[in-house]
């Protein structure tokens, strides 16, 4: 019997070369066996990318759209307002005060006569009624703004005076607005605290008809004070409204005269320390515009 020491020397190294390349592949075969069985199915390797829904949006544990993702969204989608028209009335004017004697003069708001304007009312401390409503007005036009409406205001701060509630309710009638909003701050006692909506009351009497508008202000209304209590956080009057924060009213030309779906906004009572302290802090203004601007949306899209 002969063995391999036998055989000449060039099949003696094809062979040995035959051996090594099988130890080679066995190696191999069996390190990739021992691979893929470790690897398993549970979900994508280091170095992958995290699973996205269809629309391509990073997802959060859960599923849920990360925080800033494609699927975050605010409120309101942009141009949500596109094409519609929206009054601002800041109540009353800084400079009122010293124009007595225009403001006083009466003028006809339907069922009666009143004063063209007043001065408003003020904090404890100074901070004018005045002041408070042009800052919020500014502050709620570039909201509204934002989401394409066209924004109309009764004064900006360039008018010595006024102007008269009159005038102030054919501003947005001439503007044919889709929504009018008169903002104002209360100056009742102290203790007497939170917010309200005044809607217009049915009035049919000299200029004033208010018929067309009664149900769609009330609807402006219900949607602004619902918007109005969850971003601010603050709560309905607790002197007003029996609980509702709304106040139906037919003494008041700004909202006789409309011929626009409008309403009044009595943001808090001025008087009161709590009170004072959200209407002067800037912050709370912002979202108080903020409020005000959803609210307004809301009505507009129904």
């Amino acid at each position: 019997m002969s063995n391999g020491s036998s055989l000449p020397p060039h099949r003696r190294l094809r062979g040995t070369l035959l051996v090594v390349l099988a130890a080679v592949l066995a190696a191999g075969l069996g390190g990739w066996l021992i691979w893929h069985s470790s690897r398993g199915d549970g979900g994508p390797r280091a170095g992958q990318p995290a699973p996205s829904d269809p629309a391509g949006t990073a997802t959060g544990p859960g599923g849920s759209p990360a925080p800033g993702g494609k699927g975050s969204t605010g409120h309101g989608a942009r141009d949500s307002l596109k094409g519609k028209v929206v009054v601002l009335d800041p109540g009353h004017n800084p400079h009122n005060n010293e124009h007595g004697r225009e403001i006083a003069r009466q003028v006809d708001i339907g069922n009666a006569r009143k004063e063209c304007d007043t001065t408003g009312t003020a904090t404890n401390d100074g901070y004018a009624e005045a002041s408070f409503t042009l800052d919020l007005a500014r502050r709620a036009r570039t909201l509204l703004q934002k989401e394409g409406a066209k924004v109309v205001l009764t004064q900006d701060g360039d008018r010595p005076y006024g102007p008269c509630v009159d005038e102030r309710a054919e501003i947005g009638n001439k503007a044919h607005a889709d929504a009018a909003l008169s903002l104002h701050a209360d100056g009742s006692g102290a203790g007497n605290r939170g917010f309200h909506v005044i809607l217009p009351a049915r009035v049919t009497a000299g200029p004033a008809d208010t018929a067309a508008i009664v149900g769609p202000s009330h609807q402006l209304g219900e949607r602004l004070a619902g918007r109005f209590r969850t971003v601010t956080g603050s709560a309905v009057s607790n002197y007003i409204g029996d609980g509702t924060g709304l106040d139906k009213r037919s003494d008041l030309g700004g909202l006789n005269l409309s011929t626009v779906p409008k309403v009044f906004i009595e943001c808090g009572n001025m008087r009161d320390p709590k009170d004072a302290a959200q209407l002067t802090d800037g912050q709370w203004r912002q979202k108080a515009a903020r409020g005000i601007t959803e609210g307004i949306t809301d009505f507009l899209a129904h």
